[in-house]
C-alpha cells in the first residue's frame, strides 16, 4: 500500500505543479524518492518537527498548492495533534495526512508506533474526513481522491507492505463516502476497512463452509460514514459482524451499534476490535494481533460459541 501511494502520488505531481509533500525524518523510498530528485522545490523534510511539518502544510495550502503531510501515522495525527486540529480543521484546508501503518502494523516498534486509536481520534475533529483503503487497488483509487479533493482535511490510513489485492473482482466501483461491496451475499456481512479485510474475508469463508450466503464490505470511508447503506445492511442480512484493528472506542463497531439501536435491527451483531490495552508483546504484526485477540481463530471460536 505504501509503494501503490507512491507511485500514484508521483505520477499525479508530474500532472499537477500544484501538488507538494512534506515529511518528517522518514527516508523517502520509491516514488517517493523519484519525486523528490525530480521536484525538490516540492518536497521538505522536516525532521523530528511533526507540528512544523502540518504547520507547513496549512501554509502551502492556503498559498494554493495541494500538500499531503506523510510520516508513520502516529508521528502524523498524535504527537502534532494541536496544529492538526487548528491549522487545518479549524481552517478546513484540503490537506491529506497520510498515516503509514495504521492499527498495530509497526508491531516490533512498540507501542509508541501503534496508532491503535487513530481512527477515533480523526473522525472526532469536525472537518475531518477518513479513508481507510483496504488494499493496493483501493489506495490508488483513494490517492487519486485525495489529490482533488477540495472538501478539506483528510486523515488517509494506510497499511505498510505486502499487502494482497482484495478487490479485483468487488462488486461495487469505489466511490468516496459509500459503502463498497466486495461481494454480495444474502445471510451475512461482515463490514471491515484497510487490511483486516483480508481477515473478514478468511472470516467469511469459514461462515461459507457452514452454508451460509456472505456479503463482505469495504467500509473504506469511516468519516462521513455511509449510515443509509450500513442501515440497509442491518435489514437485508440475519447476521451482520464488523472486524476493525482499531480501539474499541469510537471505532465502526460503536457506530454499527447505535444505528442498529437507532433503526430497530432484528439481526445478530457481533463485533470484533483490538483491546482497550497497551499489550507489552514483542513480535511481528501477527503476534500483537493475536495479543489482542484478533485473529481469525478467535473470532471463529466467539461466533461459534454464541
Amino acid at each position: 500500500m505504501r509503494n501503490t501511494f507512491a507511485d500514484t502520488f508521483y505520477e499525479a505531481g508530474k500532472r499537477d505543479p500544484r501538488i507538494a509533500i512534506v515529511v518528517a525524518d522518514i527516508s523517502p523510498a520509491g516514488s517517493i524518492e523519484k519525486f523528490r530528485k525530480e521536484f525538490p522545490n516540492r518536497f521538505v523534510n522536516t525532521g523530528v518537527a511533526e507540528q512544523v511539518m502540518i504547520g507547513m502544510c496549512a501554509g502551502m495550502a492556503l498559498r494554493g498548492l495541494r500538500p499531503f503531510a506523510y510520516t508513520i501515522a502516529t508521528f502524523t495525527l498524535y504527537r502534532p495533534f494541536e496544529f492538526v486540529r487548528d491549522d487545518l480543521c479549524y481552517q478546513n484546508l484540503p490537506v491529506t495526512i497520510v498515516g503509514i501503518g495504521g492499527g498495530v502494523t509497526y508491531s516490533t516498534l512498540g507501542g509508541t508506533h501503534h496508532a491503535q486509536e487513530d481512527v477515533a481520534i480523526a473522525s472526532s475533529v469536525p472537518n475531518m474526513s477518513v479513508i481507510a483503503p483496504c488494499d493496493p487497488a483501493e489506495t490508488k483509487l483513494a490517492t487519486e481522491w485525495c489529490v482533488q479533493q477540495t472538501r478539506g482535511p483528510v486523515y488517509l490510513r494506510l497499511g505498510k507492505a505486502g499487502e494482497p489485492v482484495l478487490t479485483k473482482d468487488a462488486a461495487d466501483p469505489w466511490q468516496f463516502g459509500k459503502l463498497r461491496y466486495v461481494t454480495r451475499g444474502r445471510d451475512v456481512c461482515i463490514l471491515s476497512y484497510g487490511p483486516t479485510l483480508k481477515m473478514a474475508g478468511e472470516v467469511g469463508e469459514w461462515f461459507k463452509g457452514r452454508g451460509r450466503s456472505v456479503s463482505l464490505v469495504s467500509v473504506h470511508t469511516l468519516k462521513p460514514l455511509d449510515e443509509a447503506a450500513v442501515t440497509r445492511a442491518l435489514a437485508e442480512h440475519k447476521h451482520v459482524v464488523v472486524i476493525e484493528e482499531m480501539a474499541p472506542y469510537g471505532g465502526l463497531g460503536p457506530r454499527v451499534k447505535a444505528l442498529a439501536w437507532d433503526c430497530g435491527a432484528k439481526c445478530r451483531l457481533d463485533t470484533f476490535s483490538l483491546e482497550d490495552a497497551f499489550h507489552h508483546v514483542y513480535g511481528g504484526h501477527g503476534d500483537v494481533l493475536a495479543a489482542h485477540g484478533l485473529t481469525r481463530e478467535r473470532i471463529v471460536a466467539r461466533l461459534e460459541a454464541a
